[in-house]
């Protein structure tokens, strides 16, 4: 019985080992995560916490129908003409679609030009930033540096924590305070403005973005366009001081996600549930600027984002959960 309960479980993660391997090629193997937050909370290790942690963030969401992927999926992997790779759905090489047609999936437009900034030593099929570049292709660049461009600081913010870094919510007014002072020769810092502004209780009007007079929701709207361009950076954790030490990056806004938790399936010890995939965290900062920067109701403009992410997340998922079942059946088979 033992003999063949342990040829049972050969099988079985054999099965389960290729499952993964066909689905997520294009992923992260190793939590490529974005770092949206210095938060330093790890991610719990019990299995139910990580289910409803992994389940909840993607409920809900308006996006295109998966039926294109089934059936990619079902034909299998494909080799890419241009470049030789065995992919799955895209080439993440090349930036080209595989087994499915630009008209079978969706496009997005963005409210604002998005730059990724990539590390050398990371592999593309490891990262989730080729999601954006096919799904918004006219909106999103990547970078491997040290490619950086030359930005114009009061129209650029990076999205990545540290002391300076300021939220969504007031990262508008910052750039119009960073325009206000290099016009004028102040070196006072944004992030000492605001905390000002705030102990004298000073508001400002993008803290209530759904009141005021279609007007005034105007006048709102105008205020994000000192910003031109958003920069991620796309690498593991331990390897992202290369990149945000870069003199280049330094003068320009941070903002960082506070509140956002990761739904990535493959949590690594040690690391918070706020470091976002890099998908994520272009995501979840789009969904913020447009309801507190744009002053609009989020209809899920920019859910298809994750068209990708979140139907790997569900196969993923699914794997875990019959490889789960058919263990603890196993167990009982043995118990009697």
């Amino acid at each position: 019985m033992d003999k063949m309960l342990c040829r049972r479980a050969h099988i079985l993660q054999h099965w389960s080992v290729n499952i993964l391997r066909a689905s997520m090629s294009s992923l992260d193997q190793h939590q490529h995560l974005h770092p949206s937050c210095p938060d330093k909370t790890t991610v719990s290790s019990d299995s139910s916490d990580t289910r409803e942690l992994a389940k909840e963030p993607l409920q809900g969401l308006k996006l295109a129908s998966h039926a294109v992927l089934e059936k990619a999926k079902e034909r299998g992997r494909l080799i890419c003409s241009k470049c030789g790779g065995s992919r799955m759905f895209f080439c993440y090489t090349c930036c080209s679609l595989l087994g499915v047609s630009h008209q079978e999936i969706p496009v997005i437009k963005l409210p604002v030009k998005i730059d990724i900034i990539k590390h050398p030593n990371e592999s593309d099929g490891k990262s989730t930033a080729i999601h954006a570049k096919i799904l918004a292709p006219s909106d999103v660049n990547i970078y491997t540096y040290p490619c950086i461009p030359d930005y114009e600081k009061n129209k650029v913010v990076l999205v990545f924590p540290g002391p300076g870094a300021v939220s969504v919510l007031d990262m508008i007014q910052c750039l119009h305070d960073m325009t206000d002072s290099r016009s004028h020769g102040s070196g006072e810092p944004c992030i000492k403005r605001l905390k000002r502004e705030e102990e004298t209780g000073a508001t400002h009007t993008a803290d209530s973005p759904g009141s005021g007079t279609p007007d005034e929701s105007k006048g709102l709207q105008s205020r994000a366009y000192p910003l031109q361009r958003v920069v991620f950076i796309d690498s593991t954790w331990n390897q992202t001081n290369k990149i945000s030490t870069d003199e280049r990056l330094q003068d320009i806004l941070r903002v960082e996600l506070k509140t956002r938790k990761t739904c990535f399936w493959r949590s690594q010890r040690g690391k918070p549930d706020t470091y976002l995939a890099t998908i994520e965290a272009i995501y979840y900062f789009l969904k913020d600027f447009h309801k507190h920067c744009l002053a609009q109701e989020y209809n899920g403009e920019y859910d298809n984002l994750l068209f990708f992410y979140s139907y790997l997340h569900s196969v993923v998922n699914k794997s875990k959960q019959k490889k789960k079942d058919l263990l603890e059946n196993e167990k009982e088979e043995k118990a009697v």
